[in-house]
């Protein structure tokens, strides 16, 4: 306990102090930049060594906010997207905005983000890898079930508390209808990755409700992605034969990536044993897949996830190591890109603000929570495991905050809502936590049935 109290002391105090001390540099009078620059004060470093500089300072709050996460007994993931967000607008830009415009001028934007999309099509061929990998051994009837209704509850209640909320916070083409069913999808997403990691930290992989919930959650996270898919296609293109010809073109298309392409990627994958050569073919694959889904109308990130569906699991190494490339250092440029976009200061924190975020909050929470969770119990899975499949669901992270930012792009929803909806990403995922070890028996995992194995109360302690 104490090491751990240390370890999160060293933490803040780094975070805290890295941050002041650059603001106390800056107030002192460091000389003015060039022209040629174009913002803050600071050091005149060149267009090159600024882009290194927000590098590294984008991948060293990343590191340190996942750290300060996990010390806190959050999924990593929330301590990245926060850092994301304290260097935007919503924190660094409000207390020195010289600063972040020296840190990260404008010159230096476009790389970021040519960084970030490839850290999301690698991270969502991952996704689809994970997604093709996955089996649930019996109660498949339970599990289509609840599978269905961790998507159609939540779906359902965001649609209900979308109506009124169109008119105020609709983007410019977030017609009635998209805006609806946009909501509706972002509240029935569930970060899989972020799961996928909770049950490994929690040791529930292969308890029952770990598997259902899994399984739950790749049926969840599919029908999510083809809903967005169409309402951004309903966006782009108001003719009726331009909406029919997109569409008979992505049907073509995932047809050809789990049909031909498949077999012909596992033909090659016979021959190859993960030589330095399937790391390039994987990047052009994906690559290519996501100008093709971006050609026809459908966003780059479903031709990712498609390769990740069609792409053999025999090299592991390779493609571990790439994913693993791709959220540890990649992503963290995506969520400073989101940080940008988002500016959670300039929300207007009025009556009706916190009522929308409070009911959006609520209607997330108690769809994924209570639809799923009672489906699994009137179907014969024990109380608690039943409520632990809920809550497990209930965690978004990652995914939605993807989800919105695509809304955003596309003009469906407007800042104040990006804002809203990004609080409450986070919101369902850091309850997740404390929710599980709140289920969580004497002696037990959570989740767990008493026939499934007991896990010493130190022990998961420890895991806490």
């Amino acid at each position: 306990m104490a090491r751990k109290s240390a370890g999160v002391a060293v933490a803040v105090a780094v975070t805290t102090v890295l941050p002041l001390t650059v603001v106390a540099l800056t107030a002192i009078g460091l000389p003015r930049t060039g022209a040629g620059t174009g913002s803050g004060a600071g050091p005149q470093l060149g267009a090159t060594g600024h882009f290194f500089l927000a590098v590294a300072a984008v991948l060293a709050a990343s590191h340190l906010g996942g750290v300060l996460a996990q010390r806190l007994g959050q999924p990593r993931v929330i301590g990245e997207i926060c850092a994301g967000l304290a260097l935007g607008p919503s924190l660094l830009g409000k207390l020195a905005p010289d600063v972040l415009a020296w840190l990260f001028p404008h010159s230096t934007l476009g790389p970021i983000d040519g960084l970030a999309q490839l850290g999301l099509v690698l991270f969502m061929f991952g996704v689809g890898q994970e997604l093709a990998g996955m089996r649930l051994r019996g109660a498949a009837a339970r599990a289509v079930l609840v599978s269905q209704s961790s998507v159609l509850v939540p779906f359902a209640l965001g649609t209900v508390i979308a109506v009124p909320l169109a008119a105020r916070y609709a983007g410019p083409n977030g017609n009635g209808l998209a805006f609806v069913l946009f909501i509706g999808c972002a509240l029935s997403i569930t970060a899989f990755p972020v799961l996928a990691r909770l049950l490994a930290d929690l040791g529930i992989s292969r308890t029952e409700a770990g598997r259902l919930s899994l399984f739950a959650a790749a049926v969840g996270d599919g029908a999510g992605w083809l809903a967005l898919a169409a309402i951004l296609a309903s966006v782009h293109g108001s003719n009726p034969t331009t909406l029919l010809l997109n569409g008979a073109a992505a049907v073509a298309v995932v047809v050809l990536f789990l049909g031909p392409v498949k077999r012909l990627l596992a033909r090659w994958a016979e021959r190859d044993h993960g030589s330095a050569a399937t790391v390039a073919v994987l990047v052009v694959c994906v690559s290519a897949a996501a100008t093709l889904t971006a050609a026809i109308g459908v966003h780059q990130l479903i031709g990712a996830l498609l390769v990740g569906l069609a792409w053999p699991a025999a090299p592991v190494a390779v493609t571990e190591r790439l994913t693993g490339t791709a959220k540890g250092v990649l992503l963290p440029f995506f969520f400073f890109g989101f940080g940008l976009t988002v500016d959670l200061s300039a929300l207007d924190w009025d009556g009706g603000t916190i009522l929308v975020f409070l009911g959006l909050l609520t209607m997330a929470t108690f769809g994924k929570i209570a639809g799923p969770g009672l489906c699994a119990w009137l179907t014969g899975m024990e109380r608690r495991p039943a409520l632990v499949v809920g809550v497990l669901l209930n965690a978004r992270g990652l995914t939605e905050l993807i989800v919105i930012q695509i809304g955003y792009g596309a003009g469906i929803i407007d800042a104040r809502m990006l804002a809203i909806l990004t609080l409450v990403a986070l919101g369902t995922t850091v309850m997740t936590s404390p929710l599980l070890r709140l289920l969580a028996g004497p002696g037990r995992r959570p989740g767990a049935t008493p026939s499934e194995t007991p896990v010493p109360p130190r022990e998961l302690a420890s895991r806490s």
